[in-house]
């Protein structure tokens, strides 16, 4: 159990950086998910090679991999919209959508003190909703991008089962890219985009890709498919809350972003951070 949490924590780490990155990359959010999946792909085919499983198991995995992709493609477009610390923050509302999907998947009823921890998460978001008018798109398409993410990693618990997370991370790649061709244009459509798409990176945004790619996606994926196998979805999503204050912090750093924020902001923040804490708590205790 204990190795299973500093798993968790360390993938949280490494996913602070991701929001940060998406800022720092030049192209659109559709060009970043892009990118981010064929490179981590590519370096994953390399190392581990392509893996057998069934064709069943296969198109399970790669349906709900399409779902990692949407998710991917609307958080970068939160980012886009608002800012680094919107965009992670919103993030949090994962906790609150996995409370009420995980039950209803699962056929298990649900369970009162993950409410309760979500309702804290979800009266902090609400006090972070009052920040700026200006950023309200970039909320509201930090929401969406939340209960994709949420419904994603309920579904992907429950087909990981007796298969290897090496394999689970190839084939989410490959569900992934495929949920990015199918999407794109519909996204594109209705959100038409302020440059080119599908250019290739160049300058510094060849180097932040394959960062991005290398220790935010497949070292990150690796060390979360890995502890959701001791932990609950519930409990990997809640701690997921953490991501925004590390990337808060590297974004006060790099583009002094606590200049934009108010009382309220950081309120809703202690507010996530104490359902972060109650939650990993009980989940100890309980051995989760």
């Amino acid at each position: 159990m204990k190795k299973a949490f500093l798993q968790l924590h360390a993938s949280i780490l490494l996913a602070g950086f991701t929001g940060v990155l998406g800022r720092l990359i030049s192209m659109n959010e559709v060009d970043i998910v892009f990118y981010r999946i064929l490179v981590a792909l590519l370096i994953l085919v390399v190392f581990t090679g392509l893996p057998k499983v069934g064709w069943r198991k296969f198109f399970q995995i790669a349906g709900c991999s399409a779902l990692l992709a949407i998710h991917w493609i609307l958080f970068y477009s939160s980012i886009k919209m608002s800012n680094v610390s919107i965009g992670v923050v919103c993030y949090a509302m994962v906790g609150f959508f996995t409370a009420l999907l995980e039950p209803w998947i699962y056929h298990r009823k649900v369970k009162f003190s993950e409410v309760g921890f979500s309702l804290i998460t979800l009266f902090g978001i609400l006090l972070i909703f009052s920040f700026d008018p200006r950023y309200r798109s970039g909320i509201m398409m930090g929401t969406v991008s939340s209960f994709v993410a949420a419904l994603f990693m309920v579904l992907v618990k429950k087909v990981s089962t007796d298969v290897k997370s090496r394999d689970m991370m190839v084939y989410e790649m490959v569900g992934g890219l495929g949920g990015t061709l199918l999407f794109a244009p519909l996204y594109l459509l209705l959100f038409p985009p302020q440059s080119s798409v599908l250019v290739l990176p160049e300058g510094n945004d060849v180097w932040f890709v394959f960062c991005h790619a290398l220790f935010c996606t497949v070292l990150m994926y690796m060390l979360q498919l890995m502890c959701l196998k001791k932990l609950s979805a519930f409990t990997v999503n809640l701690s997921y809350n953490l991501e925004p204050v590390y990337s808060i912090v590297i974004a006060f750093i790099i583009f002094g972003e606590g200049r934009e924020l108010n009382f309220s902001f950081y309120l809703g923040i202690a507010l996530i951070l104490i359902s972060v804490a109650m939650q990993t708590l009980s989940a100890i205790r309980s051995k989760a």
